[in-house]
């Protein structure tokens, strides 16, 4: 075969496999759970809490609540080899990430990696820039089973084109993978992220307090409320298979147990992943009675795969509704506000409409069961007005089960 045969060859065949190529299908059918590294320890991470958070995650009851990943961030990478493949950092992972995976696997759990599109992470680590197959092909070996891939260092790059080439060579490497984008929202990847990831990030990183600015000079992390906030208008553009991410959680780094709840309430009520961003480790057992309440896990694992939505908003009280399926609801009075609030919501006197998707109750001709989730406790039904007091940066939720 001549040299321009041989070049169509390749033309072809490379454009055929990308042809080919997509995304996994019946992956993060429901929001992933699991646990990141990178909230509570950054760069500070080694083989050995990774395997303490693994077993935390396990032994606290985390697993038995739908918890199954296990996920390094940035800061693991040692050097590329002379043929181009990443290896771990020697010093911090002396068995291997190979090794690291085996351990984590063993124990029931999946394992998650992260990279970055651009030609350094956030960290100054190797980026996947060049080298997306051969890090897919390396990952696949590893046993990976979630590749984070972030958006430092890329320079003009464009984001589709960018996240659409890591997804070729993810799948082309055969191994199925949770592809989470995190590009912060900047090229609003709700827009055509659909068949490239399983979950994309919409806003900048968090931080650990209510609702705060922490300003970096040229970039700001935020608190819990803004970025709630700033997930107005993109719950049409999410479902299974295809999730908004408001980032990781910060349940158990440093705000009160109130904070903590109503964190964890909104992101269960917007079918965000629950990606727990503590030190699993060392948990108060405020934060795993949070992390591991059963029935506000239900209401964000729900098959519908529905986010809530902001029904009314007064003077710090919102009241957000979430479709559920067979007809069911859930319903969350969250108290922004620094004083507490009295919840007097009369059922037959809303008509609710989804103003997405084709949901809508009306409770004169429906009536529901009521179950407080954080109470644990079963209330009367909807022919009866709720009435109860909200406390400041808390939350009530309840379960509307249709009779």
């Amino acid at each position: 075969m001549n040299k321009y045969l041989l070049f169509l060859f390749c033309v072809v065949s490379t454009a055929i496999g990308q042809a080919k190529a997509q995304k996994f299908k019946d992956v993060a059918q429901t929001p992933p759970m699991g646990w990141n590294s990178w909230n509570k320890f950054a760069c500070d991470i080694n083989e050995q809490v990774i395997k303490e958070a693994a077993d935390a995650l396990v032994s606290s009851g985390m697993q038995a609540a739908g918890y199954e990943y296990i996920v390094i961030d940035d800061c693991w990478h040692g050097k590329r080899d002379e043929n181009g493949f990443i290896h771990a950092d020697k010093e911090k992972f002396p068995s291997g990430i190979k090794s690291l995976v085996d351990y984590i696997h063993n124990k029931g759990l999946k394992f998650g990696i992260y990279s970055d599109a651009g030609t350094e992470t956030c960290g100054g680590e190797p980026g996947s820039r060049g080298h997306e197959y051969q890090d897919a092909i390396t990952y696949a070996k590893w046993g990976v089973d979630y590749l984070k891939y972030d958006w430092c260092n890329t320079g003009k790059q464009n984001a589709q084109a960018s996240y659409t080439t890591m997804r070729n060579a993810l799948y082309e490497a055969g191994r199925p993978v949770l592809f989470a984008i995190c590009e912060w929202g900047d090229n609003k990847p709700w827009e055509w992220a659909e068949d490239i990831g399983h979950m994309w990030r919409t806003t900048g990183d968090i931080y650990p307090c209510w609702d705060c600015e922490e300003d970096h000079g040229d970039w700001s992390s935020w608190g819990v409320l803004k970025i709630l906030d700033m997930q107005d208008g993109l719950r049409k553009y999410a479902g299974p298979g295809h999730w908004n991410d408001p980032d990781m959680m910060e349940v158990g780094n440093g705000m009160t147990v109130n904070e903590d709840r109503a964190h964890f309430t909104m992101w269960s009520m917007l079918s965000a992943p629950l990606i727990a961003g503590n030190d699993l480790a060392d948990m108060s057992a405020e934060t795993v009675a949070i992390l591991t309440n059963k029935d506000m896990i239900a209401i964000n694992q729900d098959s519908l795969g529905i986010q809530g939505f902001k029904y009314s908003s007064k003077e710090g009280l919102e009241t957000w509704f979430k479709p559920l399926k067979n007809g069911d609801w859930a319903v969350t009075f969250l108290n922004r506000a620094d004083r507490e609030h009295q919840v007097n919501f009369n059922w037959e006197d809303h008509q609710i409409k989804d103003p997405d998707f084709e949901y809508s109750v009306d409770f004169k001709n429906t009536l529901f069961s009521l179950k407080d989730v954080w109470a644990q406790k079963d209330l009367k039904t909807t022919k009866s007005s709720f009435n109860a007091v909200v406390a400041p940066h808390d939350v009530i939720t309840l379960q509307l089960t249709k009779k």
